[in-house]
Parts: C-alpha cells; sequence; structure tokens
C-alpha cells in the first residue's frame, strides 16, 4: 500500500517536482477560483485562458519549451486582452463577458494557427495539453513566485475585493476604487492561468483554478472556508492526478482534472449544499 502511495515520489524527481508544482498552483489557483465564482466570472476566467495562447505560442517560437519565454509572452497578451476587453465593455454596448468571448476566440484560432505553421503537431500537443511532468528547477520557481506574489496581493486587497464582489455600489459610495480592484484581480487570474499553462497546458488551466473553488463552494458559505477547501481540493487532485498517471500510465494534465471533476461530482450528490441535500432539504 506505501509502495503505491508514496513510492513514485521517493524513486522520481520529475514527480516530486511535479507535486510540488500541484502544491504551488493550488495554493494560487484555490483563491482565485473561488473569487471568480463569487464574482460570476467563471466564463471570462476561461476566455481568459484561452486568450494567453497567442503570446505562448509566440514565446515558444522564441524560447522553445521554456515556461518563463511562454509565461512571460502569455501575460502579456492576457493583460492586454484584460486591457481591451474592459475598454470595449466601457465605450461600446457590449458588455465585458461578450468581449472576452470575442477575444477568446480569435486568440485560440491564433495561436494554434501559429504553433501549426511554425512547430509540429507534437509540439501543439504540449502547449494545448500541458508537460506537468517535464517541470524544472526554473519553472517550478516561477510557479511558486506566482503563488506567494498571488497570496500577498490577496492579503492587502482582500476586504475591498469581497466588497467588490458582494456589494460594488456601496464600494463606490465610501469612495473605493473598484476597478483598480477589478483590474488587479484579473492581473492575478491571468499570472496564476500562466502558472498552470505548464502543468495542464491552454486548454485545461481553468481546470486546477475552477473545478476545486466550485466543488468548495458546495460544502462551505465562508469565504475562508471556501479559499482553504478549494486549495485542499486542488492539491488532493494533483496527488491523486499523479499516482493514476504514473501507475495506469495516463496523461498527466487530464488526469488531475478528472480528480477534480470526480470531487465535483462527488460534491454535487453528498456536499450539504449539493443537489441531493437541496433536493431532500425541499421535500
Amino acid at each position: 500500500m506505501i509502495d503505491f502511495f508514496i513510492t513514485p515520489f521517493t524513486d522520481y524527481v520529475f514527480l516530486r517536482r511535479a507535486l510540488m508544482a500541484c502544491l504551488a498552483l493550488a495554493l494560487g489557483c484555490g483563491p482565485v477560483g473561488v473569487l471568480l465564482v463569487l464574482r460570476r466570472m467563471s466564463l471570462m476566467g476561461d476566455a481568459l485562458a484561452h486568450a494567453i495562447l497567442p503570446g505562448a505560442a509566440v514565446g515558444f517560437l522564441i524560447g522553445g519549451l521554456s515556461l518563463p519565454a511562454m509565461g512571460l509572452g502569455g501575460f502579456l497578451v492576457g493583460f492586454f486582452v484584460a486591457l481591451l476587453a474592459g475598454a470595449i465593455s466601457r465605450f461600446t454596448i457590449l458588455n465585458e463577458d461578450a468581449s472576452f468571448a470575442g477575444f477568446y476566440l480569435i486568440s485560440l484560432a491564433l495561436g494554434v494557427l501559429i504553433v501549426s505553421t511554425q512547430g509540429s503537431q507534437v509540439d501543439l500537443m504540449h502547449i494545448l495539453f500541458g508537460t506537468i511532468l517535464a517541470v524544472d528547477t526554473v519553472s517550478l520557481l516561477m510557479v511558486a513566485l506566482i503563488a506567494t506574489f498571488t497570496l500577498c496581493i490577496l492579503a492587502l486587497i482582500y476586504r475591498p475585493l469581497l466588497i467588490e464582489c458582494f456589494d460594488p455600489g456601496f464600494l463606490r459610495v465610501i469612495g473605493g476604487w473598484g476597478s483598480l480592484y477589478h483590474f488587479l484581480f484579473l492581473i492575478l487570474v491571468a499570472l496564476n492561468l500562466v502558472a498552470a499553462f505548464q502543468a495542464l497546458g491552454t486548454l485545461m488551466a481553468l481546470g486546477m483554478m475552477m473545478l476545486p473553488a466550485v466543488s468548495s463552494r458546495l460544502w462551505a458559505r465562508h469565504v475562508w472556508s471556501l479559499f482553504l477547501l478549494s486549495s485542499s481540493f486542488a492539491v488532493f487532485s494533483g496527488y491523486l492526478g499523479l499516482l493514476l498517471s504514473y501507475h495506469l500510465e495516463w496523461p498527466s494534465g487530464p488526469s488531475i482534472i478528472l480528480v477534480a471533476g470526480l470531487i465535483y461530482g462527488f460534491s454535487l450528490i453528498v456536499a450539504p449544499f449539493g443537489a441531493l441535500k437541496q433536493q431532500q432539504g425541499k421535500d
């Protein structure tokens, strides 16, 4: 039994690095995912995840499969898309989610085109689905720094960010800078999507962020407990997904997301605020 659960991580350095990357991602993506759910921005997060693809593709052409190169390119494009989507929603009749949807489709097509014409089919699969087992020391350090930066910024803007989630009108009345906090939050989302890029690729980077967050929403109501549960679910998904990947020879990224999906399905059935419990309460 111990051999099944522990030995792979003691025997192989690449699995230990992958597990540490999952831990760092969980610490950063967990709280950010919860805030996306509370702000009803889940689909906008998905659009932003795909919007970073052209920048990551350009970074790949310059530096190869290097997380710093692809991450910097992805963040710059994600940052630009967030700015542009906000400007379009401010100066046109389109809502911000509609603007993100448009950029999402354009960016996904452009990114796939760049990699397909300048790289190989293997390169495209790496970028779309990630290579967490290939995380090196530099990539691991980058992911850890992004998680640390995220937690520090959230600690600084936690109170006004929560007020904006539940009562943005009150924040405007007391003179709060709601637009600034919203913009800072979008930067944190983009950074954590870049961090998840190496592990899960652009198509599933949001999975580590959203599935644990929506699962935790079915178990708790206090924001601090949502943060804790979301990060815990993400850590468990990463650990068990890597184990399944090792023992069953499954691709690691999809294995991690499928475990997170199973936790979500389990939560829907048995969690205090899940569908079954809610139906029993009505009866």
